[in-house]
């Protein structure tokens, strides 16, 4: 299959990207770089420098190319900055996601994957979370994949295109050769490893007087190879009907016990200080992922936070600096 895939430079993007081509498709990256490195796009892929903004750029890529199939990882994904520039994110989220939209149902590309987010569930009423909970953003990012998510309803239901919009919690984790590298970098696992490192002196842990067994939050950590692979495994089971999938270990680890697995892993003593809580924060945030087990035949292949830890402190000692130029 000929895949094109927007933001393939970026962190999970350019995991899909090795596995489809490991898997024998024919892949194009469509990438501007302001947030993802040439240098993670895989070597047989063909790469594609453009921009979502530009209709002509997008239209130029698809007909070069004729993929018979779409996947959109390409977009702002800031919670705290949506919240600062909220036209930021419902601007061009949107308007990108809309032109890319269009260019693919003008050139009758029929299978679409849609990057999601856990975003839509601010606070949800039961844990874990399954693709029936009500959805309420929880910031105008996490508006902005729900607005593409409408259009693509709509886009299915008027027999234009089938999708699976895949909903996934915290990635993290790295491959041999590709990592988290973020500028600014705002996820816990790659800040906790970046003092590990001795690029910055502590790890702030904003509350510890949440409703859980330690106090600290709960999140549900994903291994980056394991989004992957459920991306890859949608490709098919939207053949006949269109899907959405929530992705997630179904296991939810606390902030202490990410600090206390990175501190084995690492040999480091990685200080830490607890401050206050942010604005927004829930207790837990943990996903149901059982149609996605039972319909793409997914299972999490790095399940325990260990693992998910090692392989990131793996490729962040190997590349302390990231993808460097």
């Amino acid at each position: 299959m000929k895949v094109l895939v927007t933001g393939g430079a970026g962190y999970i993007g350019s995991v899909t990207v090795e596995q489809l081509i490991e898997a024998g498709n024919q892949v194009a990256v469509f990438d501007n770089l302001s947030q993802g490195h040439r240098a993670a796009i895989h070597e047989d892929a063909k790469f594609i420098e453009g921009d979502l903004a530009h209709r002509e750029s997008i239209d130029g890529a698809v007909t070069e190319f004729r993929p018979d199939a779409v996947m959109h990882f390409a977009a702002k994904s800031l919670v705290g900055e949506s919240m600062q520039s909220p036209f930021l994110y419902l601007g061009d989220n949107v308007r990108n996601g809309l032109n890319l939209l269009e260019s693919v149902v003008n050139h009758g590309i029929e299978r679409f994957i849609l990057s999601s987010t856990a975003n839509l569930f601010d606070n949800p009423a039961t844990i874990p979370i399954d693709e029936e909970a009500s959805i309420v953003p929880g910031s105008p990012y996490g508006e902005s994949k729900y607005i593409l998510e409408r259009m693509l309803h709509w886009l299915d239901r008027t027999g234009k295109l089938r999708f699976a919009a895949l909903r996934y919690f915290n990635a993290a984790g790295a491959t041999h050769l590709r990592g988290e590298d973020h500028a600014p970098e705002t996820h816990l696992i790659p800040l906790v490893l970046q003092v590990a490192l001795g690029q910055r002196k502590d790890i702030k842990v904003f509350g510890d007087d949440y409703e859980t067994p330690d106090g600290t939050c709960i999140r549900d950590y994903i291994h980056v190879a394991d989004l992957a692979q459920a991306h890859r495994l949608a490709l098919h089971a939207i053949d006949q009907k269109s899907q959405v999938y929530n992705l997630g270990n179904e296991l939810g680890f606390s902030v202490t016990q990410v600090l206390d697995t990175a501190r084995k892993i690492t040999g480091h003593p990685i200080p830490s200080e607890v401050v206050g809580r942010r604005p927004g924060d829930v207790a837990t945030l943990v996903a149901a992922s059982a149609k996605a087990r039972a319909d793409l035949g997914w299972k999490p292949a790095h399940p325990k936070i260990s693992q998910i830890i090692e392989s990131a402190w793996r490729w962040h000692f190997d590349h302390p600096h990231g993808y460097e130029k």
